[in-house]
């Protein structure tokens, strides 16, 4: 992490409790300020990737007017900074409003210190997350629009999406229905030098049988009854660009010989034709099944699988993305609170746990139309849980206990991993573990170990 990164800067008045911090912050760069221009004047100097503030600030120490007027400034000064505020104990309303208003968490006074330090160092991993994201993003440039995640899983869709972006290779995406797969084709398709050309899709399973092979081939003026006129096919129409075959797993396996015939060939013939065209284009194939297992069961051809998985990208789901379902949800929050006209800040602090622990089977999708009916249904100016209604119409609940309680153990470890930064030694202090024990728990859950930074 860089030097800017990891300088804490810590507001508060009173000269004390100013040195007891700065002494528990010693492996940090760490400033203070005692009022509102200081912390200005710091955060314009130094940068710094966190904030600790308290909320009662002169000239109104005894209130919280300028706390919140100091949240908002170092906001619109640096709005990736994560501010933590102090708050006094039992003071709830006055953390959920500094939530709402763009704050990244609160502490109660008297401070604890050991929970504090976890507080600020998840903070500190967030923004340097978040930092690595933006990174991507500008390399790219526009590739990645509409691409959102700070995820490690989705950091790495990120670099192999930039690294065959450029090739002329075929692509195979995998993911469950909801992880953005179109999303990352057409970011491949503005990657490669077939950004000019068109980005044409295509849903196999969305269309019958009978009639997919005249879309993807096209057919002659009277091939059959109905085709009163010559049409292109999307090979044709995505001539010198990208054509996206979503769902490849439901095609035809009559169909799939087709396919194969082209990719091998590169030209196509309409149906009630004669004449071969020749066509210049780029294949990528998008599904939710397990091809493999289909290929064991005859209903898709092996010789297919490897002509068009010369890349495969893995899309994670939601629920192993630790830290995007939040990121998403404030971007989407954006996006429906300007399309339907409403003003609202923010989320309450147990809307946002909800939507942390909700189980998102159908990914950011999903998400994105919980978020979109809150904003319809919030009667405040910010979202609370009743207006995401995630228990109504939300997934199963298990009802075996052994599986509700693995599902809780994979979720916190997942959790502490993220928190830590993969040092397994703090992990297994803040999940109360011995070190062997969370190697058994890893290997028992099929958790990637990261590399030990201990």
């Amino acid at each position: 992490m860089s030097a800017v990164a990891r300088t804490l800067l810590i507001v508060e008045d009173d000269a004390g409790l100013q040195t007891q911090l700065r002494w528990s912050f010693d492996e940090y760069a760490v400033i203070v300020a005692g009022d509102r221009e200081s912390a200005l004047a710091e955060v314009r100097n130094h940068q710094p990737a966190v904030v600790l503030q308290d909320l009662g600030l002169p000239p109104d120490p005894a209130g919280t007017s300028e706390g919140f007027a100091t949240i908002a400034s170092i906001l619109e000064e640096a709005p990736h900074t994560k501010i933590i505020v102090a708050t006094g104990n039992g003071d709830r309303d006055n953390a959920v409003k500094a939530i709402g208003a763009g704050a990244y968490d609160f502490c109660s006074k008297p401070l604890d210190v050991e929970v504090l330090r976890l507080i600020v160092d998840r903070a500190f991993r967030v923004h340097e997350l978040e930092a690595e994201n933006r990174t991507l993003k500008s390399e790219s440039g526009a590739a990645m629009d509409g691409i959102i995640g700070t995820s490690e899983a989705m950091a790495r869709a990120f670099r192999l999406v930039e690294k065959v972006g450029p090739t002329s290779a075929s692509v195979l995406l995998l993911g469950e229905t909801g992880t953005g797969k179109e999303l990352v084709a057409r970011a491949v398709h503005r990657l490669s030098a077939r950004r000019a050309g068109p980005f044409v899709a295509i849903n196999c399973a969305a269309i019958p049988e009978n009639l997919l092979e005249a879309e993807l081939f096209g057919y002659e003026k009277g091939a059959y009854t109905g085709a009163h006129k010559q049409t292109k096919g999307k090979f044709e129409l995505a001539h010198n660009g990208t054509l996206l075959l979503d769902e490849i797993g439901d095609m035809p396996v009559a169909l799939q010989a087709k396919l194969l015939r082209f990719l091998q060939e590169r030209v196509v013939e309409r149906i009630g034709g004669r004449e071969p065209i020749a066509v210049d284009v780029r294949i990528i194939c998008a599904t939710h099944r397990d091809l493999r297992s289909l290929i064991q069961e005859t209903r898709f051809r092996e010789d297919l699988f490897y002509r068009i998985s010369e890349v495969t990208i893995q899309l994670p789901p939601l629920r192993d993305r630790s830290g995007d379902a939040v990121l998403l949800a404030r971007h989407f929050l954006e996006q429906a609170s300007s399309r339907h006209g409403r003003s609202l800040r923010g989320f309450t602090a147990k809307a946002l746990k909800a939507i942390e622990a909700y189980p998102w089977r159908g990914n950011v999708r999903e998400l994105e139309n919980a978020i979109n009916s809150a904003v319809i249904m919030a009667e405040g100016k910010q979202i609370g849980p009743e207006a995401l209604r995630l228990d109504a119409g939300g997934a199963d609940e298990a009802l075996d206990l052994r599986e509700v309680r693995a599902q809780a153990e994979k979720r916190a470890i997942r959790r502490a991993l993220t928190r830590e930064g993969g040092n397994l030694s703090k992990v297994a202090q803040l999940l109360g573990v011995s070190r062997p024990t969370l190697y058994d728990l890893l290997e028992k859950y099929d958790l990637k170990k990261p590399n030990d930074a201990d």
